[in-house]
Order: C-alpha cells, then structure tokens, then sequence
C-alpha cells in the first residue's frame, strides 16, 4: 500500500449461502449491476484465477489493472493493482500508474447460523476515499440484494 492510501473497510450480513454471494461478487452478469455504483458501465475483465490480469474498466475505457493474489474459492479474493488503463492503453511507469501500484482490494466471506459475513477492504488514495466509501456503501447494498433475490 502507497503510504498515501487509506484503507476502506466495509462489511455486510447477507442471507443467502456464501457460494451464491461469490457468484454475485465475481460473475460478470452481476458484477455489472453492482459495479454501477462506482460508475456506469463499470466491468471486470478477468477470469479471476490466481495469478490472472484484471482489468477494472467503464464507458471512457479508463480504470485500473491489477492481478489476482489470492483466490481461495468462496473465502477470500485479493487483487494486487499493478497500474492503469487510459483510453484502453495500459500503462505501468506514469506517476498515477505507480501511486496505484501496490494497493489490494479483497473480498472476505464467511459463514455462520445460515447467514454471510462478506467484508470488503480497498487501498484508495485520499482524495478518493469519500466517494469510494460511499460507493462501496451502495454496492455492498447491491451485492446483498442480488444475493438474496434468487
């Protein structure tokens, strides 16, 4: 993590079974409902295997890269960012690209009494970390939805 990051931590309690909420946090049908929060048309290109490019990219074809760390199925995923996206150009060695470099976002999930703890936590720059807090806010609220309507 940059030393200029902040962590968002944020966690919600989901009634649905933890391998549902993992589909709804990593399949592409839903991940485009719930990544509107932080902007439309916001997607994930990846297949989310260990060791994969991820690409977090909207409309503008601007976003961040990273690669997936960690992917203990239904427990924890974590992608480590290595750089950026503009205008669906990667970039790795620009200033903006290597103050991303570093910073993680993971996704935890448990289970217990039938119901699921999913806890996400997410380096962000300062000047970010209102809007993505709350963005996150409105996501997770997605996430549960999602979770528990089918």
């Amino acid at each position: 993590m940059n030393l200029e990051e902040k962590r968002i931590k944020k966690s919600i309690l989901i009634n649905a079974p933890k391998e549902k909420v993992w589909d709804v946090l990593f399949t592409d049908r839903y991940t485009r409902i719930w990544y509107a929060s932080f902007g439309e048309g916001s997607h994930a290109v990846t297949d989310w295997q260990l060791g994969s490019k991820a690409i977090f990219t909207d409309c503008s074809n601007n976003g961040l890269i990273g690669e997936v760390v960690e992917n203990k199925k239904n427990e924890k995923l974590s992608v480590e960012y290595t750089g950026i996206l503009q205008a669906d150009r990667e970039d790795y060695e620009s200033e903006l690209a290597k103050q991303v470099r570093g910073g993680r976002e993971t996704y935890h999930i448990s289970e217990g009494d039938g119901v699921t703890y999913l806890q996400i936590e997410s380096d962000m720059a300062p000047e970010y970390f209102d809007d993505m807090s709350k963005a996150w806010v409105a996501a997770l609220e997605k996430v549960k939805a999602l979770s528990e309507s089918e």
